[in-house]
């Protein structure tokens, strides 16, 4: 693989909470020699796939993933400093086969400390390019209830029960995933026969209300972390906007040819352009 004045290149692909950037890891994998580094931090614990969001096996395309599933103790607090070593552990393994490495998530905390951390010196060592996914709030937050509802149908609130505990830490491990503490109150009284059904019920819809108002809050609080790092740390973001992709989509029309148009091709040309050294991976800010 090329590099460039010594340095391995590394893409990442960045975004709010739902905003496809696991869709578009998969498209620009399928389009150039690469493999999935997880910047996730909830998506390393192995279990609750749903409200994860982890991408299934048979949707991969055959491109290698990494830091999914591979923590298994749900109470084992992964670190950013656990994240990183792991991270340039896989960017090295990646650049070895040839292959480019692309980090794709949304935990941005954790991508801060990997790229800005002084002892990790990530930026001298690595030539970054950074793809940011960005769909207006006023757009993204309704499809994320939709998400939510697609979840409820998928099973999740099953899935989550296998992870219920009484008196369970809700700020560390795997259990910080939205959708497990909004339940906990649920779980308490599903099977106390003193507590009617119709209390039960609304302990559930109170559980997915919350679930859907933490999860715009997340996306809102990602976004504001984003723009500080593009803005206050120059990280000199590509910004993707395909908030017309989502409207289309909320409509219920074709939105597959917007897609290609308005995020992947736009996406895939800055990729090519920084494979080929032609610039650093920075475009206009449309």
């Amino acid at each position: 693989m090329a590099v460039c004045n010594n340095k391995k290149k590394v893409l990442f692909i960045m975004g709010s909470t739902g905003t496809g950037k696991t869709k578009l890891s998969i498209h620009v994998g399928s389009h150039f020699p690469s493999e999935i580094i997880n910047a996730d931090k909830i998506q390393v614990y192995k279990g609750l796939g749903i409200i994860t969001n982890k991408i299934p096996e048979s949707e991969r395309r055959g491109i290698p993933h990494h830091l999914i599933g591979i923590i298994e103790d749900p109470e084992f607090d992964f670190t950013p400093e656990h994240f990183s070593n792991h991270v340039i552990a896989a960017v090295e393994h990646i650049t070895q086969q040839g292959n480019l490495p692309m980090i794709v998530g949304g935990s941005n905390t954790y991508l801060e400390f990997l790229v800005e951390h002084p002892t990790l010196d990530f930026r001298s060592k690595y030539d970054c390019c950074f793809l940011w996914l960005d769909v207006s709030l006023d757009v993204l937050f309704p499809y994320l209830d939709k998400r939510v509802d697609q979840m409820l149908e998928a099973g999740f609130v099953d899935e989550t029960r296998e992870f219920y505990q009484p008196g369970a830490d809700y700020s560390a491990g795997i259990r910080r995933a939205i959708g497990a503490p909004e339940l906990d109150e649920y779980f308490k009284v599903e099977n106390d026969v003193n507590v009617d059904n119709d209390h039960k019920q609304e302990l559930l819809k109170d559980a997915i209300k919350r679930m859907k108002d933490n999860t715009r809050a997340l996306a809102q609080g990602q976004l504001s972390k984003i723009h500080r790092l593009n803005n206050e740390l120059g990280w000199g973001l590509n910004r993707i906007d395909a908030t017309k992709v989502f409207e289309a989509a909320l409509k219920g029309s074709a939105y597959q040819s917007l897609w290609e148009d308005m995020v992947f091709e736009p996406s895939k040309k800055i990729v090519q352009s920084f494979l080929n050294n032609a610039s650093e991976g920075k475009t206009t800010d449309e």
